[in-house]
Order: C-alpha cells, then sequence, then structure tokens
C-alpha cells in the first residue's frame, strides 16, 4: 500500500512537530483523548514527511511522553500536613458530627503545632477510605494505627508509640462459648470492621483460619452478633466497651479474655505524600512527648469517655 507524501519547509515541518507534541502534553494532563493509532513524523530525505499508521509507533509515542512527565510527588513541596483517622474508634480517634477528635489527633496536632508545621484534620469517611487516600499521598499523616508489613508498603510510621491498644473478641452475653485463644475462634463465623488490622500475627491467622465477615462500621456488627448472623467480633477493647456502655448494652455483649493482641498504636506518614521527609522531626518531637509525660497526660484527658469501672480488671483496663 502506498504512503502518502508531501514536502514541507523546515519552518512548517518544525512546526507541525511543536503542535504535535503539545498534543502528547495535553494529553498527558488528561486534557486531550490522544487518538487510537499513533502519530509520528519522520524526516526523510529531501525534507519528506511520512505519517505512518503503524502500531509499532505507539511504542515511541509512549517514550517522548514520557520524558514530559513531571517530577514525582516527592519532588514537591509540603504545604500542609493533612491528618485523617478511623471515624469510629473512641478514646482514640472518633468523629463527633462535626470533626475528627480523640487522643491521637490531640497529640498529632499538638506535635505539629510545636514544630511550626501548618496541618488540617480531615474526616474523608470509613477508615477503609482514609487508608485508600493515604496510599494516594491525599492523606499525609493517619494517627494511629497498629504497624502492619501490609502498610508498610504505603505508610513510613513514626519509630514512637502513642499507646497500647488492645484487640478483644466480643460475643452476645446469652451466647458465649470457651474461648483460651486463636484456635477457639476456627470454624466459628466472625466479623471486624474493613480496614482494621490487629498485629502479633494474628492477621495472617485470621486470613488463613477464620470466617470473616466486613462491615464499613464496627457498631454494624454488633447488629449481627444480636440477630445470630455471626457468633463473634473483633475490635479494639476500649472502644468496644465504650461503644456499649454508652448505649446501654453492656447486659447484652461481654468482650472475652484473653485478648486476641495487645500491641501498640502509631502515627504513620504517607510515602506518597511530599510531608514524609518531616517524619524525623516529628519522631523528635513525638520522642519528646513521651519522656515529659505528655503522651500520657492527653490519653487521660480522654479516658472519660471510657466510663468503666476501672476497679474491676475483667471488665475494664488502661492503655499502658
Amino acid at each position: 500500500m502506498a504512503v502518502a507524501k508531501m514536502r514541507i519547509s523546515p519552518k512548517r515541518r518544525e512546526l507541525r512537530f511543536g503542535r504535535w507534541h503539545n498534543r502528547v502534553i495535553l494529553s498527558r494532563m488528561g486534557l486531550l483523548t490522544p487518538p487510537v493509532q499513533g502519530c509520528v513524523l519522520k524526516q526523510n530525505k529531501g525534507d519528506i514527511m511520512t505519517k505512518p499508521t503503524s502500531t509499532a509507533m505507539l511504542a515511541v509515542l509512549a517514550a517522548v511522553t514520557a520524558l514530559s512527565a513531571p517530577l514525582t510527588v516527592h519532588a514537591a513541596e509540603c504545604s500542609k500536613v493533612v491528618i485523617s483517622a478511623d471515624s469510629d474508634y473512641a478514646p482514640l480517634h472518633w468523629y463527633d458530627g462535626k470533626r475528627l477528635t480523640g487522643a491521637s489527633i490531640e497529640i498529632a496536632t499538638r506535635a505539629l503545632s510545636a514544630l511550626n508545621i501548618p496541618y488540617e484534620v480531615r474526616y474523608v469517611g470509613p477508615f477503609h477510605r482514609v487508608l485508600k487516600e493515604a496510599e494516594s499521598g491525599q492523606v499525609a499523616m493517619v494517627s494511629s494505627l497498629k504497624n502492619t508489613p501490609e502498610r508498610q508498603s504505603y505508610l513510613a510510621f513514626a519509630s514512637v508509640p502513642l499507646f497500647s491498644n488492645p484487640i478483644a473478641v466480643f460475643v452476645a452475653r446469652d451466647k458465649r462459648f470457651a474461648y483460651g485463644g486463636w484456635k477457639d475462634l476456627i470454624g466459628k463465623r466472625g466479623a471486624v470492621t474493613l480496614g482494621n488490622q490487629f498485629g502479633g500475627g494474628f492477621d495472617e491467622f485470621l486470613r488463613d483460619n477464620l470466617i470473616i465477615e466486613t462491615a464499613q462500621k464496627f457498631y454494624m456488627n454488633f447488629s449481627k452478633l444480636d440477630s445470630g448472623r455471626i457468633d463473634y467480633l473483633i475490635t479494639g477493647y476500649y472502644n468496644g466497651v465504650i461503644y456499649l456502655n454508652q448505649n446501654g448494652l453492656a447486659d447484652r455483649f461481654m468482650p472475652l479474655r484473653p485478648f486476641v493482641s495487645e500491641s501498640d498504636n502509631y502515627i504513620a506518614m504517607s510515602r506518597a505524600s511530599p510531608c514524609v521527609k518531616l517524619l524525623p522531626r516529628i519522631n523528635a518531637q513525638l520522642e519528646a512527648m513521651q519522656k515529659s509525660g505528655e503522651l500520657r497526660a492527653v490519653l487521660q484527658s480522654f479516658e472519660t469517655d471510657l466510663r468503666i469501672d476501672t476497679a474491676n480488671p475483667d471488665q475494664t483496663g488502661h492503655p499502658k
């Protein structure tokens, strides 16, 4: 098949190439839909311009486009730290209908204020959405959560633990079962909140051995437990007990011992955010707050929300 040819001047050829290059840049920015077939201009002897339609030319187009790609996000400036957290995890962090609050949020904002770093506390919805936005870099800081191998791929964790966060199995009081450890959950129907991980090796055990449903909010799992749809649910001990006490449900549901896990919660920075470079300074500030007792004092200021009888070790406890 003959290839259509035409002569053009060098000046016009330069102009046409410039327009084509601009189309590539606009396409990368999402402002122009590129054609299905590539269009590459080729200079031949005698200033002949050809317009090949072979799909092999797509590789050349991709290479030129790559050269025009913007700098990586890490080269950008961190104008402010966007903070978010699980909106359903009192007393560490929860959404009160107007804003995110809790001990973790208070610690994060105090640390950034001490460093004169601008920040915004942003409610983005359920926890799994918080994690997605942290993975993309839209949320720069998650305060706070468990340090697990899966999360380390997109989050850089602070070195200073904020507090211990025990995880418990909750059951209906009239349908409790013998429980001495993880293996007693095998064969039973359980539930967790979407996005939650528990650390201490339990996540791997859960994945390989347990029958688990998920829900966007942990209170939804209490509804499933009440209806008999599941046999148990797993959530943070403190936020579970707070929910039961605040809603008058402590006589219907109860936590079992031993805890599923009892590891620490940490602040983490998104690896996709330019603000991740602030982590060494944040670590140093958290360490100073830990040594002065400020971390513990912040948590104590929120402990009134627990509404637990601290004299009864079987029903209550305090983070260490």
